[in-house]
C-alpha cells in the first residue's frame, strides 16, 4: 500500500470513530489495546492514530514523534495501525447491518444495543445470520409451505403425537406426513444454526479440541508424489505450525490434497443436545434429529470454513512475518560502500559478462571473457581482468554466485595477478534475472542487453545492498516460506512497509539516490521522487534541505515527513547531513550559542557536548526524548548503522554436489530462515538445510532466534541426495567458535 493509498484509507475512515480520535469511544481503545503490551496507555494510542489520521508515516512518527507516542517503537505503533484499520472494518460492517435491518423495519432497541456493543465481525456476523437475506434454502421452502407452526410445536417438546399433529399440515406442496416432519426438522435445523450460544459452544470445542486432516484426492498419489507426506495426515489444529499447513493448502489448490477441520463429532452433537433438548418423547426425537441435521449439513461447514480460514490466516501472517524478517536482514546487509568494482556475472558457453563501475555505481565498461571450458581462453582472461583492475582503479571484485560461479572465484584468485590486494567477494544474485529484464533496468540501460544490467546489479548489491535491492519485486529476493500461497496484498504492504523502515533506518543521499530509492524515503512516492532527480538535473546538487521545497508539489507536510531522512554530506550547514529534522535546528542552535562556538564545533567536540545540560533546553515540543536522539546523533553525524562487510571463502575442495561427503564440516552462510530450519549455501549451487532440530543441542522454538541472514556458519554434511538436489546438514555438534569468520 502506497503512502497516498494509506492516507486515503485512514481520511476515507474517520467518519467510523467519533469526528477525531481524541473522542475514541473506550470500546474502540480498549479493541486495539488487546493486542499490544499491557504497558501501553491510551494516550499513546490516541496520539499515534491521530499522527497517522494527519498524514504521518511510521518512520517518521517513530523517530520524531517520541514524545507523542511515549516512545513506541516501529512494530508497536505498525501493531495500532492494523488494529485501527480492523476497528474501522467492524465499525463500517456494523453501520451496514444497521442500515439493513432498519431498511428492513427489523431492528429493535434490544437487536441495536447488541449490534452497538459488538466487537468483532463475527460477533455481528453471528447477529445478523437470522436476518440476513437467504437464499432459497431448505428452511426457507418450509415455511412457504405452512411448516413453521409445526416447527414450534416440536421445539416446546410436548406434543406426543407427532404424526396426528403432522397429519394435520399435509397440503398440495407437502403431501405425506414424512415430507411434513422433514420439512419441520429443515426449520429447526436452521434455528439451531441460527443460535449465537449454539454457535459459539462449537467454537470452543473447535478451539480445543478440531483436528486438521489431509488425504489424498483418489487417483492423484502418483501426479501429486511431492505431498507424499500429507497423503494421510492428520494433528489438532492448535498445534499445526503454519509452513505445515501453507503445504497442505498448496497441495489442495493443487488439486492433490483434501483438507478438512472437525472436532469430535459426539461432543459437538452432545453440547448441541444440552441446548435444545428437554424432554423424551417423540417431539424431541425429532429435535434431535433436526440438530444432527443442523450440525452435519449448516453449522459444521460454517464453523469449518471459519476455522480454516482464521488457521490461514494467522499461518500466512507468520509466513509474512518470517519472510519481513528476512528481508529487513537482507536490505541491511554490509555495504562495501563507495568504492569502484569490477563485477563478474559468470557462466560457461556464453562466457562471464564483466562490467566496471564506479563508486556511485555508473557503469564505466563491459566486455565478455571466457576463462573456462568449452573455449578455455584462461590466459587471454586473466590478462584482460588484470587490465581492467588497473585501468579503472579497481577496489574490489564481486562475482554472482550462481552458474560457474565457485569456477570463476578459483580463476580470479589463482589465476590473475593483480599489483595489490584485491578482496573477491561472492554476492547472492537472487532476482538479478528479474532486476535485468525490467523497466527500471531498460530505463537505466537502453543501449545494453540484460547480461550487461544483470552484472551491474551484481556489482552494485556489493557496494549498497539496499539500494539496488529496492529496484527488485521483494518477492523475487528468495527469502521466504510460500510466499506465493499468502494473502499478496498483506504481503506486499508488509514487504513494502519493511523495505521503506530499512532506507529510512539507513538515510539516503539526497545527491545520488535513485528515484527508486528516494520512493522509499518517508513522505515522498514515486512522483516526488522524480521530481527531486529531475530538479537535481537542472539545478545541479541540492547544497541544504531548505532547496527541497522549491521541487515541484513537495509541499510543506512531504517536507516534514521526509527532510530528516535525506542526507546532503557536502551541505553548508552540518545538520544538513545529519538525522536531526529540520525542526529542531533551532535548539541545536540554541545549544551552540550558550556554549559560544558553532554547530560544527559540537559534533567534532565531544569535550563541548559533555557540557550540555539536556534539561535547559525541554519545552512543549521538544521534550528529553528528541534532544537525546539529538545528541546521539551528533556524536556520529550521518553514521550507517550497517556492519562492516567481512569478506567469506567457501571451502576450495568443494565446488558441487558430487563433491560431497557424509561427515565433511563446511563453512557457509545462511540464505533464508523458515519455522522449520535454516538454508545454507555451502559453495554448491544447491543449498542445503538446517532443519530446526538440528540447529543447537538445545530446544529451538524459532530459527530465528539463533541464526541471521548471511551469517557465516560451519555445518556437518548429513545427508546428500543428488538426484532430488537436496542437502541436509546439521550444527548442533559442531563448534562454531572454532571457525574465524
Amino acid at each position: 500500500m502506497t503512502l497516498l493509498s494509506e492516507i486515503l484509507f485512514l481520511q476515507s475512515n474517520t467518519l467510523y470513530l467519533q469526528k477525531n480520535v481524541l473522542t475514541m469511544n473506550k470500546r474502540h481503545l480498549q479493541a486495539i489495546q488487546k493486542s499490544l503490551p499491557n504497558q501501553v496507555q491510551n494516550f499513546q494510542i490516541e496520539n499515534t492514530i491521530k499522527l497517522f489520521d494527519g498524514g504521518a508515516t511510521m518512520p517518521f512518527i517513530a523517530r520524531y514523534r517520541k514524545e507523542m507516542t511515549g516512545g513506541l517503537d516501529e512494530v508497536q505503533i505498525a501493531t495500532i495501525k492494523e488494529s485501527y484499520k480492523k476497528v474501522l472494518e467492524v465499525d463500517k460492517r456494523r453501520d451496514s447491518i444497521l442500515s439493513s435491518m432498519t431498511e428492513l423495519n427489523l431492528l429493535t432497541d434490544e437487536l441495536k444495543k447488541q449490534i452497538e456493543n459488538s466487537t468483532s465481525l463475527t460477533e455481528l456476523e453471528d447477529i445478523y445470520l437470522p436476518f440476513k437475506p437467504k437464499r432459497k434454502t431448505r428452511a426457507v421452502i418450509a415455511r412457504e409451505n405452512g411448516l413453521e407452526p409445526l416447527a414450534k410445536i416440536l421445539m416446546s417438546q410436548q406434543e406426543n403425537q407427532i404424526a396426528k399433529r403432522a397429519q394435520s399440515f399435509i397440503n398440495e406442496k407437502v403431501k405425506n406426513i414424512d415430507d411434513v416432519l422433514a420439512g419441520a426438522r429443515d426449520i429447526i435445523a436452521e434455528w439451531a444454526n441460527e443460535s449465537i450460544r449454539v454457535r459459539n459452544t462449537v467454537r470452543n470445542l473447535f478451539s480445543r479440541e478440531a483436528v486438521i486432516e489431509s488425504k489424498v484426492v483418489k487417483g492423484k498419489e502418483e501426479e501429486g508424489i511431492k505431498y507424499k507426506d500429507y497423503f494421510a495426515y492428520s494433528e489438532p489444529l492448535k498445534r499445526c505450525p503454519s509452513h505445515r499447513l501453507l503445504a497442505m493448502k498448496r497441495g489442495e489448490d493443487e488439486g492433490f490434497l483434501r483438507l478438512s477441520i472437525y472436532p469430535p463429532e459426539e461432543k459437538a452433537l452432545d453440547e448441541m443436545n444440552k441446548t435444545f433438548l428437554k424432554a423424551k418423547n417423540e417431539s424431541a426425537t425429532q429435535v434431535q434429529l433436526a440438530i444432527k441435521d443442523a450440525y452435519k449439513r449448516l453449522l459444521h461447514p460454517s464453523i469449518e470454513t471459519e476455522f480454516m480460514n482464521d488457521a490461514k490466516e494467522r499461518s500466512d501472517l507468520e509466513a509474512i512475518k518470517v519472510f519481513a524478517e528476512n528481508l529487513r536482514q537482507l536490505l541491511l546487509a554490509p555495504p562495501l560502500g563507495h568504492k569502484r568494482v569490477l563485477a563478474i556475472d559468470p557462466g560457461f558457453n556464453s562466457g562471464c559478462k564483466i562490467v566496471c563501475i564506479d563508486e556511485q555505481g555508473n557503469l564505466l565498461h563491459n566486455e565478455t571473457i571466457f576463462p573456462h571450458p568449452p573455449q578455455q581462453q584462461t590466459s587471454l582472461a586473466s590478462r584482460k581482468l588484470s587490465s581492467l583492475v588497473n585501468q579503472y582503479k579497481i577496489d574490489a571484485i564481486a562475482i554472482g554466485n550462481g552458474t560457474a560461479g565457485r569456477e570463476t572465484e578459483a580463476f580470479v584468485k589463482n589465476k590473475v595477478m593483480f599489483d595489490r590486494a584485491i578482496n573477491v567477494f561472492i554476492v547472492n544474485e537472487n532476482g538479478a534475472s528479474i532486476y535485468s529484464a525490467s523497466s527500471i533496468a531498460r530505463e537505466e540501460f537502453p543501449q545494453y542487453d540484460v547480461t550487461v544490467r544483470g552484472a551491474v546489479s551484481i556489482g552494485r548489491r556489493l557496494i549498497d545492498p539496499l539500494a539496488e535491492l529496492v529496484k527488485i519485486d521483494a518477492k523475487s529476493i528468495g527469502v521466504g516460506q510460500y510466499q506465493h500461497d499468502v494473502d499478496q496484498n498483506k504481503l506486499k504492504e508488509s514487504l513494502d512497509q519493511v523495505v521503506e523502515s530499512c532506507v529510512n533506518l539507513v538515510g539516503v543521499n539526497l545527491n545520488t539516490a535513485s528515484k527508486h530509492l528516494l520512493t522509499y524515503v518517508s513522505g515522498l512516492g514515486p512522483q516526488l521522487a522524480q521530481n527531486i532527480v529531475e530538479f537535481r538535473k537542472e539545478n545541479g546538487a541540492f547544497k541544504s534541505r531548505k532547496q527541497l521545497t522549491k521541487v515541484a508539489r513537495l509541499g510543506d507536510k512531504s517536507f516534514e515527513q521526509s527532510a530528516g531522512f535525506l542526507r546532503i554530506p557536502e551541505a553548508e550547514n552540518p545538520l544538513d547531513n545529519t538525522a536531526v529534522h529540520p525542526e529542531s535546528y533551532p535548539v541545536v542552535e540554541k545549544i551552540a550559542k550558550d556554549l559560544k562556538c558553532s554547530v560544527s564545533d559540537i559534533i567534532s567536540k565531544p569535550e563541548l557536548r559533555e557540557k550540555i545540560d539536556l534539561q535547559k533546553y525541554v519545552t512543549d515540543k521538544t521534550g528529553l526524548p528528541t534532544l537525546t536522539d539529538i545528541m546521539t546523533e551528533l556524536a556520529k553525524p550521518g553514521r550507517d548503522p550497517r556492519s562492516k562487510i567481512r569478506v567469506f571463502e567457501f571451502s576450495k575442495d568443494v565446488r558441487k554436489m558430487e563433491d560431497l561427503q557424509i561427515g565433511m564440516v563446511l563453512p557457509g552462510l545462511v540464505t533464508n530462515i523458515t519455522n522449520f530450519g535454516a538454508f545454507v549455501d555451502i559453495g554448491v549451487k544447491q543449498d542445503g538445510l538446517v532443519h530446526i532440530s538440528n540447529i543447537k543441542e538445545e530446544f529451538t522454538k524459532n530459527p530465528a532466534d539463533v541464526l541471521s541472514l548471511n551469517q557465516p556458519v560451519l555445518v556437518k554434511v548429513t545427508e546428500v541426495d543428488i538426484a532430488r538436489k537436496r542437502i541436509q546438514l546439521s550444527m548442533k555438534d559442531v563448534e562454531q567458535k572454532k571457525y574465524a569468520f
